[in-house]
Formats: structure tokens, C-alpha cells, sequence
């Protein structure tokens, strides 16, 4: 019998766990396309960003799939052809399917406002976060002092995470490169009349309480206007800055509406019960209309459903509806707090973090074996910096046992 040909589109949390699920059963041809060489970790980059490894956020997919029998092949997918079954690259590379799971996840929106794409700093890979570090060392090398304020947009969770590690990690810079009696400006700007839009009210507060307490300057209700070099206009009124990092926004991968899916009012590709957008078309993750559409853990189980029912329909048994449960909700503010939230439950603070470690050290544990996934979940304790002076000083306090 000739196996079906699985043909995964994305390289991120469902992609993968479609492709690790399916590559054990001999019936199926799996072939994963992606357009980067590693699986991104997106829960620890605002980590990487403020001097963590940049091997906390990244694993090789050739390391996930080693020894495993799936095809990796990297390209950007841009077109399908329904009638012929295949997906084609900007490259020109085309791949053939019997079944298709699309899981492209989402890309940065700036909503046309003026000098953002090309002047702020991203979050969303290594490549941005590694520029984004850059950038604040260069100030301290070369101007020898902070920016006036250091901005961030969007108090969504990733905004939240590092406006929270933010101000330690320049207080660290300032000593590493002997810059003393400056004071550090962070500043959170958000559209919406609170942090957290898609958090409980109650939590919402709590963790706006505690950036305040670290010092963080809360611009809520305020709407970005545009961006020059030295300035962000917010509701008319000009921030002072170099280095606006932007968070708040995505929208759903161009590859959908460029090949005429149907989309939901929310952006999103409308699915049936099974999670096909057509027939042998399945989409996942963030690019689904699905509740909680948007969170890894949703993108982690979508992948399982999937492989799971493709393995039933061939064994000629009844595909089973789609249903996820609210996931666990876990947000780091600076080192050893966090909000955990989940329904009805709420906890707050060192036994937030405590979760939080456990959370991430299984979420590798779903991609990588048991030793693997400990190796990688202790990448979080390492540091990482490509300054001279920086590794100069950590060389120093090394060999003279400081």
C-alpha cells in the first residue's frame, strides 16, 4: 500500500509536534517545509534579549528530527495548487501532498504607522532580539550612557515579560561597561485602557502593580502615532528615545489570503470541526479561527489532534471532533515572579516562577527526549553576549576567581 504524503508547511510548535507524532507510523511519508533551520522557543526570546543564550530560544530541527524519519526541507511556501496537490516556494521548489497541514504562524503587523517597521526593534526571533541587544550595548560603548527611555509597545505578555527583565539587565550593562549615577527609563505604552487585554481583569492589575513597583512608566489607553530617530509620538505628544521595541502587533500569515482561504473576521482561516479549511487541509495553531488561537500550548495540541486523526481516518476509524481546554496562562515579570492564571486559579509571584521553569522545561520535553529537553531547559542559567567588553570583563572575573 503507498503511504500518504503528509506535507507539514511551518516549522513552529504545531508543525513540529505533527511531524514528531506522525514520523513513528509507517503508513505516512512525512515531509516538514519551513522557512528557518531552527524551531523557535518564542517563551524565553524576551530572555535572549535581555543576555540569555540565544540556545534557550532555538533548537535545530535537524536535532529534533535526528534519527527520525521525516524529510526537512527549508523554503518559504507561497502557492498552492489545489488541482495538482503541491506547494511551490519563493525558490521555485515544489512539494507534493496527499494531506497538507498548513501551520505558518503570524507575522508582525505595524498598522501603516509611520517609521515603525523600519526604526523600531523586534522580539519575535533571534535575529531581532540578537540586533535589539546590539543596539543597547553600542549605546553604552559608544555614547556611554542609557537612552533617556528605553520604549516598549504593546502590554500583551510578551511586552510584559520584558518590560519586566528590561531595567536589570541595563543596570548590569551600565556596570560591565562602568557607567554609574543613571538612571534607567522604561516605558510601557499599550492601546488598550489596560495591560493584558486578553487576561482576567483581576490579574491584569496585579501585574500592573508589580511593573510599577520595578519602576516601569504605564502609558495605557495610549495610541502610537509614528516614529523618527530620536522620537515616538504617542497621542500627539513626542517620547524622547532610541530604542522603541515593538510588541504589539500580528496578523495571520500572507500565505492564506494570497491563495484565497477563507478568512474569519478575525484574520483568522476559517475551519470545520476537524480543523480542515478544504478537504485534506488542515490548519493549525495561530493561523486557525480557534479559541485560543494565538497561545503555544493551543499550537502544541493542535499538532497532537491532527497526527491523532489522521492516524484513526487510516485505520478507518471516525475522525474526533476538535476541543482544547483554556490553557495555562504563565507570565514572567523580571527574575522569580510570575502570574499564573487558569480559569478560577490565580498564583502570584516565587511560586508563579517556580511553574514557570517547570512549564518551560516540559514544553522542550514535547519536541526533545528527557535528557535533551533538561540540557536545553538549563540553557536558561547560561548568558550570552557578543561585546568585546562585556566578554572581556566575564574573562577577567573568570580567571582571577571574582
Amino acid at each position: 500500500m503507498a503511504k500518504e504524503k503528509v506535507l507539514i508547511v511551518g516549522g513552529g510548535f504545531a508543525g513540529v509536534k505533527a511531524a514528531l507524532e506522525l514520523e513513528g507510523d509507517d503508513r505516512f511519508e512525512v515531509t516538514l517545509l519551513s522557512n528557518s533551520d531552527n524551531f523557535r522557543y518564542y517563551p524565553t526570546l524576551y530572555h535572549v534579549a535581555t543576555g540569555g543564550q540565544r540556545s534557550n530560544a532555538s533548537i535545530p530541527l535537524r536535532s529534533i528530527f535526528a534519527g527520525k524519519n521525516v524529510r526537512i526541507k527549508h523554503g518559504e511556501a507561497t502557492t498552492l495548487n489545489r488541482l495538482e496537490k503541491n506547494v511551490s516556494t519563493k525558490d521555485g521548489e515544489s512539494y507534493e501532498f496527499d494531506t497538507l497541514i498548513l501551520a505558518l504562524g503570524v507575522v508582525t503587523n505595524y498598522f501603516h504607522i509611520p517609521g515603525l517597521e523600519e526604526l523600531s526593534y523586534g522580539v519575535k526571533s533571534v535575529a531581532d532580539v540578537e540586533r535589539l541587544k546590539s543596539h543597547l550595548h553600542d549605546q553604552m560603548v559608544n555614547d556611554h550612557k542609557p537612552d533617556l527611555n528605553y520604549v516598549i509597545v504593546g502590554a500583551g505578555p510578551t511586552g510584559i515579560e520584558l518590560a519586566g527583565a528590561l531595567s536589570e539587565y541595563l543596570k548590569h550593562l551600565m556596570r560591565q561597561h562602568g557607567i554609574s549615577g543613571r538612571t534607567i527609563h522604561i516605558d510601557l505604552i499599550e492601546a488598550s485602557p489596560r495591560l493584558l487585554p486578553k487576561s482576567p481583569p483581576d490579574t491584569a492589575k496585579i501585574v500592573k502593580r508589580h511593573l510599577e513597583r520595578k519602576g516601569v512608566k504605564l502609558f495605557l489607553g495610549q495610541a502610537v502615532q509614528g516614529e523618527t530617530a530620536n522620537e515616538l509620538l504617542v497621542n500627539g505628544k513626542p517620547i524622547q528615545s532610541h530604542t522603541v521595541i515593538w510588541t504589539a502587533g500580528t496578523t495571520n500569515n500572507p500565505f492564506f489570503a494570497n491563495n484565497s482561504f477563507v478568512i474569519s473576521t478575525n484574520h483568522k482561516v476559517a475551519t470545520d470541526v476537524f480543523l480542515q479549511a478544504e478537504e485534506n487541509i488542515f490548519v493549525l495553531g495561530d493561523n486557525a479561527n480557534t479559541p485560543f488561537s494565538g497561545l503555544a500550548q493551543t499550537a502544541v495540541s493542535d499538532g497532537k489532534y491532527v497526527a491523532d486523526n489522521l492516524k484513526r481516518r487510516k485505520s478507518n476509524r471516525m475522525m474526533k471532533s476538535y476541543h482544547i481546554r483554556q490553557p495555562i496562562t504563565v507570565i514572567p515579570v523580571g527574575e522569580n515572579w510570575a502570574a499564573v492564571t487558569r480559569g478560577q486559579l490565580r498564583v502570584y509571584g516565587r511560586l508563579g516562577w517556580a511553574l514557570r521553569q517547570l512549564a518551560d522545561f516540559w514544553a522542550f520535553h514535547d519536541y526533545e527526549p528527557w535528557i535533551q529537553a533538561g540540557r536545553q531547559w538549563l540553557t536558561y542559567y547560561g548568558s550570552e553576549e557578543n561585546c568585546q567588553v562585556c566578554l572581556e570583563n566575564k574573562t577577567h572575573i573568570i580567571k582571577h576567581g571574582l
